[in-house]
């Protein structure tokens, strides 16, 4: 397993780390829970592997996966970084603490490595982590329940370089993978600044973890996308881990590997892939902008949805995911089959599109 810093921390993390967001479950519904069985062996064969961080957070797997970590950590506490989150923001301070001490409860500490303010935005920040929530976390801290603290992000990079100036994060976990690229000049300045950067969805929420002839094809000696996707992260020197939500246990077997070939996708190959993709990006643009001018649709029809799957598909090569989604959309009665035909959506798209005549064939393509 290869190393990196996580900012000025000082902790030395290895550079893939392992989400407990989808371990597999066992029964339905709400009533499921995480399959021991085959999410404990998981986590220990990447611990094994030299793997040293892990994160979790209240809701995940049905307020099940802290718990499931917890058995995980047993005999390994003293060589694992814990991360783990709060998603509280209101106003009642020991609603904040009751979340933390469940937390080390249910993950079988006594303390947190890495302890998250949940779902970060500039708006939160400015309304309720900086006037009250941050000095929670700071007490936290001086009581050695909390280590490092750090934030989920889920905002723009103009708010990304904001949170960056504030000085107070020392860790941020955010989204970043090959198709969304959009904080990739927060990240820099984090590294500049000596935080810490956790990447999330480095598969891209799974849409990157499936095949595609379109992108197994852009770097030679990279069959597969999920590894391709997960070198583009790992290739990023500003990047201190890439936390993979994995499932299976082949999954842990190849992100390992992955993670620990020193071979780095060259600047040849990143520029290929830049180039690769800002053409297929222009095939979509092209298609449809998502202006969403055609909205609302009277049958309440997602047209700018239905035809970001449909691109995700016929661009990208990532059917099986955007049939997925799409099925969603179906069930969620937003699809194509509530179309009447009326025409309203034409008259007022600024790219004159056929937009009927294309959800059609959208919808015949998807509900293959």
């Amino acid at each position: 397993m290869i190393y990196r810093s996580l900012g000025k921390t000082g902790i030395k993390v290895s550079q893939l780390a392992f989400g407990a967001m989808r371990l597999p479950m066992t029964g339905e519904g709400p009533e499921a829970r995480v399959d021991r069985e085959k999410s404990i062996p998981m986590i220990h064969a990447a611990f094994n592997a030299g793997v040293n961080y892990i994160d979790s957070a209240v809701f995940y797997c049905n307020e099940d996966s802290q718990r499931a970590v917890g058995d995980a950590l047993k005999g390994f506490r003293d060589r694992i970084i814990v991360s783990t989150k709060n998603h509280y923001y209101d106003e009642d301070e020991k609603a904040w603490w009751s979340n933390l001490e469940n937390s080390l409860e249910r993950l079988g500490v006594s303390y947190l490595d890495v302890y998250h303010h949940h779902g970060v935005n500039w708006d939160c920040w400015v309304q309720k982590m900086e006037p009250r929530v941050s000095k929670w976390m700071r007490k936290a801290v001086d009581q050695k329940l909390v280590k490092h603290i750090a934030c989920s992000f889920h905002d723009n990079n103009e708010a990304l370089l904001k949170l960056i100036d504030t000085g107070y994060p020392e860790i941020i976990t955010l989204q970043y993978n090959m198709l969304d690229r959009q904080l990739e000049t927060g990240i820099a300045k984090a590294y500049e600044k000596g935080i810490g950067i956790v990447v999330m969805g480095p598969v891209g929420g799974g849409r990157l973890g499936v095949n595609s002839d379109v992108l197994a094809k852009l770097v030679p000696n990279v069959q597969r996308v999920p590894e391709l996707a997960l070198r583009f992260v790992l290739a990023n020197p500003h990047v201190s881990t890439a936390l993979s939500g994995m499932s299976t246990l082949p999954q842990v077997q190849e992100n390992m590997v992955t993670a620990a070939d020193p071979a780095r996708l060259t600047a040849t190959d990143l520029a290929q892939i830049t180039e690769h993709l800002e053409r297929l990006k222009r095939m979509a643009d092209l298609y449809c902008t998502g202006c969403d001018y055609c909205k609302p649709c009277p049958q309440n029809v997602d047209i700018s949805g239905v035809f970001n799957r449909y691109n995700t598909a016929r661009v990208y090569g990532l059917w099986d995911v955007a049939r997925e989604n799409y099925a969603g959309m179906l069930k969620n009665n937003q699809a194509v089959d509530r179309c009447v035909n009326c025409g309203d959506c034409e008259t007022k798209c600024p790219q004159h599109l056929a937009i009927r005549t294309q959800l059609a064939d959208a919808h015949a393509a998807l509900v293959k």
